[in-house]
């Protein structure tokens, strides 16, 4: 099959990448090296796809149409994994605008290439953050999401919309995958078992929002990908679904395994929410073992294990 992956030199996307080579697909990878973290670690994720085996590699932004149009004329792909975006709720809050730009036109920009090229299958990487404040628990695709708090959210929300947009109109088949809080080497360093991890073993104070009570879904890296790759299976298309561990987790409960692991204590400052985070993430995953098989296989103390694992082997 061929296969366009956007943000292929990220966390997610590397790993996508590999797995994509690994099953022998014909890949191309776009991505703009981005400077929100260190694009030296993309490049040496790229390193690691390209032991896997051959694949073209573009560095260009989804914004700039022209490079796009050229890309998809040479390479004619048959899916678009759509997995790039500016990411982070707290940045988005600073650079509305910038976030829009990029997370909402950049999407438009390759449907519109998808429909102009007669793409079969768009995949989009959406997040549990389109839920809002919802206080129902678990999370479950149909529940109302009228109100996103945060810009990122709203650019995801907005990128579901436009997918159905394009199936309604065009036939274009469409998966939108919510992603809940996903971990595993490689993950970027701003995000928060990484962040904790780092901070604990260089032995310097952690800020713990919430006060500590807030509880997410943490979902392995492995187990995101068996969702993606059974959704990628499903050329109709799967809709919008939850992609999650659906055993929620409290944060000061995932800092003592992060400490468990290094064998430190953390030093924590206990801080209230900050605007734009959620209190709960709780993924309601019956679609998705309905429609994809899915079933997580990575309880978060294995996670944490292997994830400490590869951070002492790589970064220290």
């Amino acid at each position: 099959m061929r296969i366009l992956l956007t943000g292929g030199a990220g966390f997610i996307g590397s790993h996508l990448a590999q797995q994509l080579l690994n099953r022998g697909e014909d890949l191309s990878i776009v991505d703009n090296l981005d400077s929100f973290y260190d694009p030296g670690i993309k490049l040496r994720n790229l390193e690691q796809v390209r032991k896997m085996g051959n694949m073209v590699f573009y560095e260009a932004d989804l914004l700039q149409r022209e490079p796009l149009q050229d890309l998809f004329r040479r390479h004619r792909p048959q899916t678009v994994i759509h997995l790039a975006a500016l990411a982070g709720v707290r940045p988005s809050l600073e650079k509305p605008i910038r976030y829009t730009q990029y997370n909402v036109m950049g999407t438009v920009n390759l449907l519109e290439l998808c429909r102009e090229h007669e793409v079969e299958h768009f995949i989009f990487a959406s997040s549990s953050s389109v839920y809002g404040s919802n206080s129902k628990v678990p999370f479950h695709e149909d529940d109302p999401i009228s109100l996103p708090i945060s810009p990122y959210a709203a650019t995801k929300r907005a990128g579901e919309l436009m997918c159905q947009v394009y199936t309604h109109n065009y036939g274009l088949a469409y998966t939108c995958l919510r992603f809940f809080t996903v971990y595993g080497p490689r993950q970027r360093p701003e995000m928060a078992i990484h962040k904790f991890t780092r901070k604990i073993q260089r032995g310097k104070e952690i800020s713990v929002y919430h006060k500590g009570e807030s509880k997410r879904d943490y979902t392995y890296i492995d187990d995101i990908l068996q969702g993606l790759l059974a959704a990628l299976d499903r050329p109709s298309g799967s809709g919008i679904v939850n992609l999650g561990n659906s055993h929620p987790v409290k944060l000061l409960d995932l800092i003592q395994l992060i400490e468990d692991r290094l064998g430190m204590r953390a030093k924590l400052r206990l801080l209230p929410a900050q605007p734009g985070d959620i209190s709960t993430t709780y993924a309601d995953i019956s679609k998705a073992k309905e429609l994809l098989g899915y079933c997580p296989r990575t309880p978060i103390k294995e996670g944490i294990r292997r994830f400490v694992g590869w951070y002492l082997d790589e970064m220290v």
